[in-house]
């Protein structure tokens, strides 16, 4: 189900234990070969993807398009809001689907810089909301194991615009792909405890701008990415998701 193409009397007598599913994307960079809706695009459709699978069980809501994203800002396009009107707008929505009865939230990440704001999101509206159940989950944490073993570009090859996001774009929305423009990512390297991707994590965090960790906003080998790759890896997140859905239903509060 979709919130905003039920009428109010349709969204009321849905049972309110159905989790509700925020997608929080970005509108950014992806390199020379990628849209700036990349995020967005991604996350929605993992969220179409889930409700095609079990429409009936799940309501998505509109989705968040801007993300935190001031790191990477010297690269034209590229849109922002700060981290405190990031969780406003969060907080005022999910307050909002709160107000109307509803106990499962899931929000659904598709950006590496909403992360530590979304876990603080949750850690701040489960203490405020004790009877509703507040999930996140980032999308390439899920399955994580099963998704390593479709890396073929190695340890960090799977970043921002590189093999994984190259590979689902090819299936999402393959006419926004200019394969003539892709270029592997030209990084530069700090200490070995800061460096990882999108399933290595470094080991401690330290910030310097995108432009400064990777010349041109490329993290990893996008020349990985296949069309066969991006539903292998669509089938393996929204399997995940509905694991996660599940589970979420039988905790009672």
């Amino acid at each position: 189900m979709i919130w905003d193409q039920l009428t109010s009397l349709e969204l009321s007598k849905i049972a309110k234990n159905t989790p509700v599913i925020l997608t929080m994307a970005a509108t950014e960079q992806h390199g020379k070969h990628l849209p700036l809706a990349t995020d967005r695009l991604i996350g929605e459709h993992f969220a179409n993807e889930l409700h095609k699978a079990i429409p009936d069980k799940v309501l998505v809501l509109p989705t968040i398009s801007i993300g935190c994203s001031s790191h990477h800002m010297d690269f034209s396009g590229t849109l922002t809001i700060s981290h405190d009107t990031f969780i406003r707008q969060v907080e005022d929505i999910v307050r909002s689907v709160i107000h109307h009865g509803f106990k499962n939230i899931i929000l659904l990440n598709s950006h590496g810089g909403n992360q530590a704001v979304g876990q603080v999101l949750v850690e701040k509206l489960g203490y405020e909301n004790p009877t509703t159940n507040i999930v996140m989950v980032t999308w390439w944490k899920l399955a994580s194991e099963a998704l390593f073993t479709l890396n073929e570009s190695g340890k960090g090859g799977v970043g921002h615009a590189g093999e994984f996001e190259t590979a689902l774009m090819l299936n999402i929305a393959p006419q926004l792909v200019h394969l003539d423009n892709i270029e592997k990512g030209k990084h530069t390297d700090t200490f070995t405890w800061s460096n990882g991707d999108m399933l290595r994590g470094p080991k401690a965090s330290y910030y310097r701008s995108t432009k400064e960790m990777t010349t041109n906003g490329v993290f990893g080998d996008p020349e990985y990415g296949t069309l066969e790759k991006g539903k292998q890896i669509s089938k393996l997140v929204v399997n995940d998701l509905k694991k996660i859905i599940e589970d979420v239903l039988t905790v009672k509060k």
